[in-house]
């Protein structure tokens, strides 16, 4: 395992170096979106329609904050489960997207896509919103207001911390850390 520090939007050699168990310090612009947002992405895409930020070397947090306290840029921030976003993120990744953060498994169909466009899955600490959203110092809703706390939202980051879960070369950190503990008989 490698620490990493990159700065994204990322390109190829940035998700190239990059293997399962590697501890990666995010900096710069990423979004914010969850299911509901994902689904319009995936609609204005099928439309041919402009999407509200481009998609070209993006990372997005599937996120829905709380509000922010006064003075802060976000409230609690901690990743939600991935899953949901399971049938639009091949589309994204297709477009362009490079990396997703969230927490939990992926379907073979993300992790496909993963391996084709170059892209990869980062997993932030579930339960560690509050620790997270100290890394985010600037947010503000880009699209979709009316869903809330799932808006998309244009974070700026600093040492964001996430481990690679799902590689470019399909590496999947929770099925090989269940081989690695599982019980030989």
């Amino acid at each position: 395992m490698a620490e990493y520090k990159l700065t994204m939007p990322l390109n190829d050699e940035d998700v190239e170096k990059l293997r399962i168990g590697d501890i990666v310090y995010l900096n710069g612009v990423m979004f914010t979106a969850r299911d509901a947002a994902h689904k319009r992405l995936v609609d204005l895409i099928k439309e041919g329609k402009e999407l509200p930020f481009d998609l070209k070397g993006s990372v997005i947090y599937f996120v829905g904050p709380t509000p922010p306290k006064p003075g802060e840029p976000i409230g609690s921030a901690g990743p939600t489960t991935s899953y949901r976003m399971d049938s639009y993120s091949p589309i994204l990744i297709n477009n362009g997207q490079k990396g997703m953060i969230g927490k939990g498994k992926r379907n073979q169909d993300v992790k496909d896509a993963c391996i084709k466009h170059k892209a990869v899955y980062f997993g932030a600490t579930g339960g560690a919103g509050a620790l997270i959203a100290k890394r985010i110092k600037k947010a503000k809703v880009i699209a979709y207001p009316e869903l809330g706390p799932e808006a998309i939202r244009r974070i700026e980051v600093e040492d964001f911390p996430v481990t690679v879960v799902n590689d470019c070369y399909g590496g999947d950190l929770y099925e090989e850390g269940r081989k690695k503990w599982e019980k030989k008989d």
